[in-house]
């Protein structure tokens, strides 16, 4: 059988192909995103359930000159595939690559890099009533899935859509999933929705034998013509969206491809808003996806034998080491509570979930209402514990300050993903956390450099009277700073030497601390001894670390997996202004600021910006002038562009 994929230039060629080719193409697409996914890790489950519904809207709409806008843009591959980048998609998520995420640099049919969600709606309203205002007939859809339908934004949006008085088409993914089972009032609204007929089925069989009946039936009838509109809003399970200025329809099978398009082909000029409802299966065409849509949500690479899949396995992360040592805690206190944003598995809180159901709460993609909640149980006398990807926890910054930080409140707050994430680049990197928590005023902020220190954290936030926020990159747990030494107690804003030396000092914040060590060390071959802090705090900072590096002599170096606009850089540079120190000679490493750090290997990503084990030891032998850091800066820096990594050898 002659593949179909390969060939396929654009959505136009969608056109050519008969209603088997059509199907056929889409086991291709499924076997394409399996393997590559597979090869590549990355976003699974939520591809393989949109394919049928991806290509229906590709068959119907020119988004060329329409628009089509995603909400949770990781459910983007099938889009990717039939917009010619099939001969890239190997590159997926790799240095140089094609990104998982809708990416304006790759293609025209991608209009916003966009990872979160909720946006598509009040996006695709904003872009509806451009167009109208513009003169241009634009069609505009918006695909809102993986239950971001219930984001707070995404509601103001629908709110928003019921005013326009022209064509808006809104496509609700309804998968009964986030990334773990959707949660909430909204989503069992949702379940309805599935199941129940009462209104429809009443309503044909009012129409089919009540005109039947002698002398009352057709008066009957028309009298009850006139309480539709009642009758409808007792039993039918879409008014919601009806009453918000709608037209609703569904909910339709998602992967039966021949009637979407149809659907669609009478849906795309309605000139009103409309939603249409469309049910999927997570992971469908992979049976072991669709048995476990939560752990194939977002897999490292693996690999598919039989019935049998292996996910590719490394050391301890530091997600783990904090869902072990959080249930280790909790156990012990019974006022510990956990919480996320429809992130269980991500944030490992389904390891606690597990052990403590009845203290855990998912609350969905609604990272602000997860703080307020938190707010109320900690002033009801818990601790809760907070657990939400950097990235995403900027969307609950007003909560933050206005119901936390003001009262007064120890809420805990436990930052997954801070720092450079790798595959998911840019739409996910934590990089502004220290930055906008460190603004918050008594807000408590500090890192842990390895797994015994996440512990030590967690305990240190349990006895402060303020909030307090505990930030960890996604990767794995280094080999323990302290070798067999036990871990020393965190103490409010004290830090911890690591290790001696006269020549320079690095104050290493958090994940940086092993790449700081693993730096001193290849730097003492040369005869150049480093002293090495592991400061533990942003605030507040640890002032007698500061004075005593500044007051050593030579050059200071601050390493942060964090922007250095803002960071724990500058915080030491804050330090010394008030102690009245002079800090030229002190050096920030970190993230650039001004740039975005496309995806690629973390590994790589590290030595991009220089804080990579390597690039320390060049920027210390820059500083001092050894005769060797033109050499070791030139290697660098023939391979910073390909992210690569330097060798043992080659530092």
């Amino acid at each position: 059988m002659t593949k179909i994929l390969p060939k396929l230039t654009g959505p136009q060629d969608l056109h050519d192909l008969s209603s088997d080719q059509l199907l056929q193409l889409a086991t291709e697409i499924r076997e394409r995103i399996i393997e590559v996914v597979g090869r590549n890790g990355g976003h699974l489950a939520s591809n393989l359930g949109v394919v049928e519904l991806t290509m229906a809207l590709h068959h119907v709409f020119d988004f060329k000159h329409d628009r089509l806008l995603w909400d949770v843009g990781h459910q983007a591959y099938v889009h990717k595939l039939l917009t010619g980048r099939n001969a890239r998609f190997d590159t997926l998520r790799k240095d140089g690559g094609i990104s998982g995420f809708p990416n304006i640099e790759e293609s025209e049919y991608d209009l916003f890099n966009v990872g979160h969600a909720g946006t598509a709606i009040p996006t695709a309203v904003g872009m509806a009533r451009g167009a109208s205002l513009m003169g241009e007939d634009r069609r505009v859809v918006a695909v809102v899935g993986d239950a971001s339908i219930f984001n707070g934004v995404a509601f103001e949006g629908l709110n928003q859509a019921g005013t326009l008085k022209r064509q808006l088409l809104v496509v609700l993914n309804d998968n009964s999933m986030g990334i773990a089972p959707t949660q909430g009032g909204m989503a069992e609204y949702l379940a309805k929705f599935r199941v129940s007929t009462v209104y429809e089925d009443l309503k044909r069989g009012v129409k089919k034998y009540l005109p039947q009946v002698p002398v009352i039936g057709m008066p009957a009838f028309n009298a009850l013509d006139h309480l539709k509109e009642g009758l409808k809003a007792a039993v039918s399970p879409h008014q919601i969206f009806e009453q918000l200025g709608f037209v609703y329809v569904g909910p339709i099978d998602g992967h039966d491809l021949g009637h979407l398009i149809e659907l669609l082909q009478l849906l795309k000029d309605v000139d009103h808003p409309v939603l249409l409802h469309v049910h999927t299966q997570k992971g469908k065409g992979a049976e072991w996806a669709l048995a476990e849509p939560t752990k194939f949500h977002s897999p490292k690479p693996f690999k598919v034998e039989g019935c049998r899949v292996e996910i590719q396995k490394s050391g301890t992360s530091y997600t783990a080491a904090f869902a072990d040592a959080l249930i280790r805690l909790a156990q012990e206190d019974h006022r510990i509570f956990a919480l996320t944003a429809a992130m269980p598995d991500g944030t490992g809180l389904n390891r606690f979930q597990e052990v403590l159901p009845e203290r855990f709460l998912d609350v969905g993609i609604a990272e602000s209402a997860t703080v307020d909640i938190a707010a109320g149980m900690c002033k009801a006398g818990l601790r809760p514990v907070v657990a939400i990807y950097s990235t995403f926890l900027q969307r609950a910054f007003d909560q933050v300050f206005q119901e936390v930080v003001l009262q007064g409140l120890p809420v805990i707050f436990c930052l997954d993903r801070a720092g450079l994430v790798g595959g998911d680049g840019p739409v996910h990197h934590g990089f502004a956390d220290i930055t906008y928590m460190r603004v918050m005023p008594n807000m408590a902020v500090m890192a842990p450099g390895d797994e015994p220190e996440i512990e030590a954290a967690l305990r240190l936030a349990l006895t402060l009277d303020v909030p307090s926020a505990i930030r960890y990159p996604r990767d794995t747990v280094p080999a323990p700073l302290y070798g067999v030494a036990p871990v020393p107690p965190y103490e409010l804003g004290r830090s911890v030497t690591l290790r001696e030396g006269a020549d320079a000092t690095i104050l290493a914040y958090g994940s940086t601390c092993r790449h700081a060590l693993d730096a001193a060390h290849a730097l003492s071959a040369d005869g150049i001894e480093v002293r090495v802090v592991n400061a533990r705090f942003a605030k507040p900072v640890d002032r007698e670390m500061v004075a005593s590096a500044l007051n050593r002599g030579g050059p200071v170096f601050t390493v942060e997996d964090h922007s250095v606009a803002g960071g724990f850089g500058s915080a030491v540079l804050e330090a010394a202004r008030d102690l009245g120190l002079r800090a030229d000679q002190v050096i920030a490493l970190g993230i650039p600021e001004d740039c975005f750090i496309p995806h690629g290997a973390r590994a790589g990503q590290l030595a991009r910006v220089g804080i990579d084990a390597a690039s320390i030891a060049v920027a210390v032998r820059g500083a001092l002038g050894h005769p060797s850091a033109v050499v070791a800066r030139a290697a660098l820096e023939r391979h910073r562009d390909l992210a690569y990594v330097p060798t043992a050898d080659e530092t």
